[in-house]
């Protein structure tokens, strides 16, 4: 997966829209971020899941996802490896990442 089929991935969504924070993107619906691209590089990009969804993905696909580091992390946030990372899953990620934002 590349960094733009996350990207168009993540558009794809309802209501969905691409700003910038700390320079680099993040994918929004209704203000609220649901995942980023780009961070810590281009390799790389994150999905804010709840802690039970986020351990399912890393269960699932170990190599592709792990939680960010520290407390966001311990919050759901998850660190998706792109060239490890299969479509089907990602584009399962992203829906769930949503609809936790668009809930809250």
């Amino acid at each position: 997966m590349t960094p733009g089929d996350f990207r168009r991935m993540a558009l794809s969504l309802p209501e969905a829209e691409e700003r910038s924070h700390m320079n680099h993107p993040d994918f929004r619906v209704r203000g609220k971020v649901f995942a980023t691209l780009s961070y810590p590089n281009e390799q790389w990009a994150m999905v804010k899941l709840t802690p039970e969804q986020q351990d399912n993905y890393v269960r699932a696909d170990p190599e592709a996802f792990h939680p960010v580091t520290g407390a966001w992390g311990r919050r759901g946030a998850t660190s998706v490896r792109l060239r490890k990372a299969k479509k089907t899953i990602v584009r399962r990620a992203l829906g769930e990442a949503w609809d936790n934002a668009k809930a809250n």
